[in-house]
C-alpha cells in the first residue's frame, strides 16, 4: 500500500538528461498489473521505473540494459542505496542475450523521431531519439526475450500511435491495454503507455485519459501518482 512505501533515494546526474513524469507515470501503469519473476528495464537511465516496481512488488526480479557508462554508475548505486537486487546488463540491448527468457520487459525508451529538434548534448540525445533504439528492432528483440505470454510495457509519443501498433502487429505482439496522457483535458494527447503480450489473443482495453495538469497545477490523479512514488532526487557527480 502506499502509505507503506519507502522513498527511492535517486541520485541523478548534475548536467545532462534526467527523468521526468513520463517514468513517474509509467511506473504507476506497471504497477496496476501486480507484476512478478523477472523483469528487463530497457535504457534504464538513472534506474527510476524498474527501481520503483521492483520497490513496490517484492517478487519481482530486477534487471536492467543500459548503454551509457554515466547511467550505468548511477542506476546501480541507486539500487544499492535503495536495498533493491539488480543485475545490470551494460551495452545495447539489441545485442542483450538471454535463454531463460523474462516475464516483463518495460521501458521508457528514447523516442522523439529525427525530425524533431534534437540535442547536442551527446547523454540527452542517446537518451531521447529514437534513431538510438529503432521502434520495430526494439520490439522484435523484447518478443524474443519474452516468455510465452509474458508482459511488454512501454510509454512513447502519442503521435507515433500508429507506428507503433502496426510494428507491434509485425513483430507479434498484441496490444491489451492502452492509456493516452493528456497534458490538459481540452489538449491532445502528448505521451501514450502500452501493455501488450506474447502470444495474447485478448482485444485490447483502452483506458480512460490521464490528464496531468488541472489549470496550473498537477491534477488530483497527477498528485496521487507522485505521491505514491515517493521520490526524492540529488543531482550529482559521481
Amino acid at each position: 500500500m502506499m502509505s507503506e512505501n519507502k522513498h527511492l533515494l535517486l541520485y541523478q546526474p548534475d548536467s545532462g538528461y534526467c527523468y521526468n513524469s513520463d517514468s513517474i507515470f509509467l511506473y504507476d501503469f506497471i504497477d496496476s498489473f501486480q507484476p512478478r519473476g523477472r523483469m528487463l528495464d530497457v535504457g534504464a537511465g538513472s534506474g527510476v521505473v524498474g527501481l520503483l516496481v521492483a520497490r513496490d512488488n517484492p517478487k519481482v526480479m530486477l534487471e536492467a540494459a543500459e548503454k551509457q557508462n554515466a547511467f550505468v554508475q548511477y542506476a546501480q548505486i541507486n539500487a544499492e542505496v535503495n536495498g533493491i537486487a539488480y543485475t545490470m546488463h551494460e551495452g545495447d540491448f539489441l545485442e542483450l542475450k538471454d535463454e531463460q527468457g523474462f516475464d516483463y520487459i518495460v521501458s521508457n525508451p528514447p523516442f522523439y523521431h529525427e525530425g524533431a529538434q534534437r540535442s547536442e548534448d551527446v547523454m540527452r540525445h542517446t537518451a531521447r531519439y529514437n534513431l538510438h533504439l529503432p521502434i520495430e528492432a526494439f520490439f522484435r528483440h523484447a518478443r524474443r526475450l519474452l516468455k510465452r505470454k509474458g508482459h511488454f510495457i512501454f510509454c512513447y509519443d502519442a503521435k507515433q500511435i500508429g507506428l507503433l501498433l502496426g510494428a507491434l502487429e509485425t513483430v507479434g505482439l498484441r496490444v491489451v491495454d492502452v492509456q493516452f496522457v493528456h497534458p490538459k483535458v481540452d489538449r491532445p494527447a502528448s505521451l501514450v503507455m502500452i501493455h501488450a503480450r506474447k502470444e495474447s489473443r485478448s482485444l485490447a482495453k483502452v483506458w480512460p485519459p490521464f490528464i496531468t495538469f488541472d489549470e496550473d497545477e498537477f491534477s488530483p490523479q497527477a498528485k496521487a501518482v507522485y505521491a505514491k512514488a515517493r521520490t526524492h532526487s540529488i543531482k550529482c557527480r559521481l
